[in-house]
């Protein structure tokens, strides 16, 4: 059985480098610091909650709301096992986990995204028990 716990400070190392990892699997370059992720997942206000198996892979959970509906979500923002464990059961694990926490937080569902071509991924999330989501209206950002 694989332990999921929430990060610690000795784990922000090893995070990042998956989060990196992640990222340059996706062709991203990516360039946030042990400083953003402390921030993000230890600081103050935590922006996420990060659920590690230690050495093994990590999941980062964002809240969302549906406020008109008094309705908490949460959104599996990132889900990542290290190459050398994949298929072994950790992934499981962390979306486990990563239910369990959203349910902790009263929240009423849990949203997950891939990339379109990510046939395994998709595979996963729904033989975990997740539906696809029809794509829906336009999204807008602004950068500053």
């Amino acid at each position: 059985m694989t332990l999921i716990r929430p990060i610690l400070e000795i784990d922000l190392p090893e995070v990042l480098s998956m989060i990196h990892a992640l990222a340059a699997h996706h062709g991203d370059a990516p360039v946030t610091t042990l400083e953003d992720l402390r921030r993000d997942a230890l600081g103050m206000h935590p922006w996420l909650q990060v659920l590690v198996a230690p050495g093994l892979g990590y999941a980062a959970l964002c809240p969302l709301v549906q406020l008109q509906f008094g309705v908490r979500g949460m959104d599996m923002h990132h889900l990542f096992v290290v190459e050398s464990v994949r298929g072994s059961g950790v992934g499981r694990a962390l979306i486990d986990a990563s239910i369990a926490h959203a349910k902790a937080q009263e929240c009423r569902y849990l949203t997950v995204g891939t990339h379109p071509d990510n046939r395994a991924a998709q595979a996963v999330y729904r033989a975990a028990g997740f539906e696809d989501l029809p794509v829906s209206g336009a999204r807008f950002r602004m950068k500053w």
